[in-house]
């Protein structure tokens, strides 16, 4: 029973922003949850079921697939063919780092480069928790400071469900003062299969969408360094980085296959196992059982989609806090800022970070273009440039890693 009330915290901290993207997109929100509980079975069995990992609809791809939806007048299938190239082109990379080798890799990714894209991903979420939220401050308010008491004061299991009762609270205070909309509730069917689309394939549509892999991948890194930070595991190395860009893939050629839009790791339900210290995989998994089998249960579907915004936008306002809080961390624990070029690469990841984001909301594009539509910006720009810059500045770290690793067989001979 225990299992099964955490189990069901996890699915409430990932329901509002899995149903919130094919809403704004146009896909089935059914499919986006059966998608997203089929997607995590599926990751937990490239990984040996190691990681405390929940898959979830990617906000990255949110931009492309309306621009694919839009060039193929409001036909979605082609989106889908994308997004499963794009899965596709996961797995790809997948072997690569493989071949490759983790080492090569981790050398790309240190603490001042991971920990502030971390940073980005969490600081470019709040914005959408403030604007959840500010459709009733108040009731956002009183939300958010019942999960933070309860996270501040209470012991055990209570604890541990902070985010559940808080949840639940709200909703009640809601339903008092008669703000819930129960109209999605009884215009809901009991049993409802999800209304599964299949693919297709264009050249366009393609190009519009592959490119944000670039995003979800430094994406994939940050959350796969978030959820081992506070896991207290290098899962870039056990199961290894391969391993989770296969799942990763894999989840998002089934999400496009079956009419979902593409899944990611999910920051939310890494910020409940923050909260609730409690990182036992098979919760996930469980979590993930329930999202298919409520996927085809209408009522409930209704239920959590009545959820009123400022609730969610509350609780969401201390789970993307969380996510900032440990890429700050990061940084802080790597000790990176006694240096004054890590300052420099953090500065510049934080700064192309937040502010192309906030010049694209601005209707004001910076970036690098692919097509006449699509262009690489945020989060995406701002790896790649902090990846490029820790390589330039850090040139000589990097020579002296290579250097060791050369001479150290030679003396071990001698």
């Amino acid at each position: 029973m225990k299992k099964t009330v955490m189990s069901l915290q996890h699915l409430l901290a990932m329901f509002g922003a899995t149903v919130l993207v094919p809403i704004l997109t146009g896909f089935n929100p059914a499919v986006a949850i059966f998608c997203a509980g089929v997607g995590t079975l599926i990751f937990h069995a490239c990984t040996g079921g190691k990681v405390p990992v929940f898959l979830g609809s990617s906000f990255a791809f949110i931009p492309v697939i309306l621009a694919a939806k839009e060039a193929y007048g409001g036909d979605l299938a082609y989106a889908q063919g994308g997004i499963m190239v794009a899965g596709l082109i996961y797995v790809i990379m997948s072997f690569v780092v493989k071949m490759v080798g983790i080492d090569k890799i981790k050398k790309y990714f240190p603490p001042q480069v991971t920990g502030a894209m971390i940073g980005v991903i969490g600081l470019n979420l709040l914005p959408t928790a403030f604007n959840m939220a500010s459709s009733n401050l108040l009731i956002a308010i009183i939300t958010l400071g019942i999960a933070f008491c309860i996270n501040k004061f209470a012991k055990g299991f209570i604890k541990q469900l902070g985010i559940l009762i808080a949840v639940i609270s709200g909703y009640v205070i809601c339903l008092v003062m008669g703000l819930v909309d129960v109209s999605t509730i009884t215009q809901a069917s009991l049993v409802e299969i999800p209304k599964f689309t299949l693919p297709k394939f264009s050249l366009e549509a393609i190009v519009i969408i592959a490119p944000v892999v670039l995003a979800v991948f430094m994406e994939h890194i940050g959350d796969m360094t978030t959820n081992g930070a506070v896991v207290g595991k290098n899962f870039i190395e056990n199961p290894g980085l391969n391993k989770t860009l296969l799942g990763d893939g894999l989840a998002t050629m089934v999400a496009g296959f079956l009419g979902g839009p593409a899944n990611t790791t999910y920051g939310e339900n890494t910020a409940v196992l923050a909260i609730t210290k409690n990182y036992d995989p098979s919760l996930l998994r469980r979590t993930a059982v329930f999202a298919i089998i409520l996927s085809c249960i209408g009522k409930f579907g209704g239920f959590l989609q009545s959820i009123p915004q400022a609730v969610m936008g509350g609780i969401s306002i201390l789970l993307f806090s969380m996510i900032t809080f440990v890429g700050f961390k990061t940084i802080k624990d790597g000790e990176c800022t006694k240096n004054k070029n890590n300052i420099i690469i953090i500065a510049t990841i934080m700064i192309i970070g937040l502010g192309t984001t906030y010049l694209g909301n601005k209707g004001i594009v910076i970036g690098i273009p692919i097509t006449e539509t699509v262009s690489i910006t945020g989060l995406s720009l701002s790896a790649i440039v902090g990846v490029i810059l820790n390589r330039i500045l850090n040139n000589s770290e990097f020579k002296v890693k290579e250097d060791t690793k050369n001479v150290s067989p030679q003396a071990t001979i001698v």
